[in-house]
């Protein structure tokens, strides 16, 4: 398995627990302090548009077959998906502290809050999961106070600074300074895959009026722009004060790997999705 790499990012590496293929960050592994994930479309059971290695109750494929795709990923972490909390995403910038009353919600049991597109936690053994098929994921570790966080950040979201918004959870739940913090921006859509209107455009140019141009540029057609997700939203880590050697950014595209990865554009839709799990370790 091949993976079609961008010249810049770290290098993320390709790991293999039975059927389940997945990926991970150096930087974060190097904490000692988390086990993670970001899945690929390999190694699950669904079918179809959905192979195999469908994380979404929500999109027609069958519920057996993502309860048991949960099950494997939850057997990388030598856990159980009684243990997994998911979010409930809606492109807004709401941060939602998960305790052991939420074990299981979105997997084994209903969920019972809506409009959260971001999870933090400073219990272990909490496996935390967002979810993904373009959109940028947001990894946080905390390794002053044993915290994490895991945030869903599109285009909305980044807009409205998702990265600035999980970090000030983080600080109100657990006392986290943004300089003690290691993050990862996670695989997700480049620049030269995502092309966006005026609207959208507008909308950055508008919160970002001082750094637009490094990640906005105009597109090949009229009327059209390429936007990078991920420097905004590395512009917006740091911003919020996390130390540049604490970021690391992506070498993969989904849209340039949509046989191995699910990706909303490069499939028109068709699709089911990736997830991004990251649990803390017990001290």
């Amino acid at each position: 398995m091949e993976f079609i790499r961008k010249k810049y990012g770290e290098t993320m590496q390709v790991n293999q627990h039975k059927e389940v293929i997945y990926l991970t960050f150096p930087l974060l592994e190097k904490t000692g302090m988390v086990r993670h994930l970001f899945s690929t479309r390999i190694g699950g059971v669904s079918e179809g548009i959905y192979s195999s290695m469908n994380l979404s109750y929500a999109r027609g494929d069958r519920k057996e077959a993502v309860d048991e795709n949960f099950s494997r990923i939850a057997d990388v972490f030598q856990s159980v998906p009684d243990k997994i909390v998911c979010s409930r995403q809606t492109h807004t910038t709401n941060v939602r502290r998960v305790t052991k009353k939420d074990l299981g919600k979105g997997v084994v049991r209903p969920l019972d809050y809506e409009d959260v597109d971001g999870l933090i936690t400073d219990i272990p053994g909490i496996i935390l999961a967002t979810f993904y098929a373009d959109c940028v994921p947001l990894y946080f570790v905390d390794v002053k106070n044993r915290a994490i966080g895991l945030s869903h950040s599109g285009w909305r979201g980044t807009v409205n600074r998702m990265g600035d918004a999980t970090l000030q959870a983080m600080k109100d739940a657990f006392g986290t300074s943004p300089e003690d913090v290691i993050t990862a921006i996670g695989p997700s859509i480049c620049q030269d895959c995502y092309e966006v209107g005026e609207e959208v455009a507008a909308s950055f140019r508008e919160s970002f009026p001082e750094e637009w141009e490094y990640f906005l540029k105009v597109g090949r057609e009229n009327g059209k722009y390429q936007l990078d997700l991920q420097e905004a939203n590395r512009r917006i880590l740091i911003n919020a004060g996390v130390l540049q050697q604490n970021i690391a950014v992506t070498d993969i595209c989904t849209c340039c790997n949509k046989e191995l990865l699910f990706s909303h554009r490069g499939s028109d839709g068709k699709r089911g999705n990736l997830g991004a799990f990251l649990e803390l370790r017990k001290s």
